[in-house]
């Protein structure tokens, strides 16, 4: 019983791979069966293809893949998963960027990640918009509730104490211009900035630089506090 359980749960998780090689195949404007085949690590890649698709989660046309309703919520639920998995490893652990993806795919196949662990974690980590790697991490629950029942890891520049040390960890602002603009004063994912002082403006310094932020933009810049030793 215990084998046809686990032989049942290999198959689910060669599904749930393929479903994540496509969700990234189709980030990238090119998800189709033989870029799937190419990709995928899996030797039987086209016929895990044909299983998915007989099962109403994907269809084909000309070889272009599409998600069925139930695929996208399916496959959105193991990228968030992953992508959260990745960012906890990096900003809890401190584990490198280079090194995160393998010890995030053990624990998300772990299968200890259930949904209300996920939105956990996300609420933990302040609901990052992206991974380490800069992809998109998909909006849960938790994220249009904004639920802090839990104390966030990762919180707005605003949250600081006047004198507190802190790692931006990233920057949740639409705008490029802005962005822009806080790039080129070294205000980007990594830098350590000092609160100075909160009113009449914030004010922060990154190295040498030092520079007045209104409390819109200091709410766009999400940071990691650095505790004193």
């Amino acid at each position: 019983m215990d084998y046809q359980r686990s032989k049942a749960q290999f198959e689910e998780d060669r599904i749930d791979e393929l479903l994540e090689l496509i969700w990234m195949l189709r980030e990238e404007g090119d998800a189709t069966i033989d870029n799937v085949k190419k990709r995928s690590e899996d030797p039987q890649a086209g016929h895990i293809i044909n299983v998915i698709e007989a099962s109403g989660l994907i269809s084909s046309d000309h070889g272009k893949i599409s998600f069925s309703e139930k695929g996208e919520k399916r496959a959105e639920r193991i990228i968030r998963r992953h992508r959260l998995a990745e960012r906890l490893l990096f900003e809890v652990f401190e584990i490198e960027e280079k090194q995160i993806e393998d010890p995030a795919c053990e624990l998300e196949h772990t299968h200890v990640l259930s949904e209300v662990v996920v939105d956990s974690i996300c609420t933990f980590l302040g609901h990052p918009p992206t991974c380490p790697h800069r992809k998109v991490i998909p909006r849960g629950e938790c994220c249009r509730k904004f639920s802090l029942e839990m104390k966030p890891l990762v919180v707005p520049l605003t949250e600081l104490q006047v004198g507190e040390d802190a790692r931006i960890v990233f920057i949740s602002s639409k705008y490029h211009a802005r962005l822009d603009r806080l790039s080129s004063l070294g205000i980007i994912p990594g830098s350590i900035v000092r609160l100075h002082q909160k009113q009449p403006t914030y004010v922060v310094k990154t190295g040498e630089t030092e520079l007045a932020l209104d409390r819109e933009l200091a709410k766009e810049i999400c940071v990691k506090k650095i505790m004193p030793e």
